[in-house]
């Protein structure tokens, strides 16, 4: 579910009285200004809206959990800097033995975000997308661009490919 986010810019010292009211979907609520107490002002409100996954955000030192929506502003704003995306499953064993080494590497690399997509069918969109056939899967991305994947639970690889796109 999106979250939206609405700002109003407004002359000041023009006290407003609020209102909730439905917009077409019944997930969101807008809250607007009741217009018998709308001030008149020569210039037109302003209006930004913005949603949740677009203003998502990464910790450095951590892996974050990304879905479908997330994943792609999430990319777009780390620009060239090198973006490992650990695809995973719940019930799968070489993914669990490789998370908390994936955190590990999260905490050496400051330098690099690092991300983990659970790929359940909520995110199998995405995982189709980016050509999952195998978990886990790490794919290095520089500059939006799938540059290097790595399949299976060989760390040393995923040293290597860190390196690697790192330099490039």
């Amino acid at each position: 579910m999106a979250v939206l986010n609405l700002n109003v810019s407004l002359p000041p010292k023009h006290p407003m009285r609020w209102v909730a009211s439905r917009i077409s979907s019944p997930l969101h609520t807008l809250v607007m200004p009741r217009a018998s107490r709308l001030p008149r002002v020569s210039s037109p409100l302003t209006l930004t809206v913005r949603s949740s996954f677009e203003s998502a955000s990464v910790t450095v030192g951590q892996v974050t959990e990304v879905t479908k929506d997330t994943f792609w502003p999430i990319v777009r704003a780390a620009g060239d800097k090198t973006v490992v995306l650990d695809m995973y499953t719940q019930w799968c064993g070489p993914c669990k033995v490789m998370a908390p080494k994936f955190q590990e590497l999260s905490e050496k690399y400051l330098d690099v975000v690092f991300l983990k997509l659970d790929c359940n069918q909520e995110n199998k969109p995405l995982a189709k997308e980016l050509g999952i056939r195998v978990v886990p899967t790490f794919k290095f991305l520089k500059d939006g661009k799938v540059v290097k994947e790595v399949t299976g639970a060989k760390f040393d690889d995923v040293v290597f490919a860190i390196e690697s796109v790192r330099s490039s």
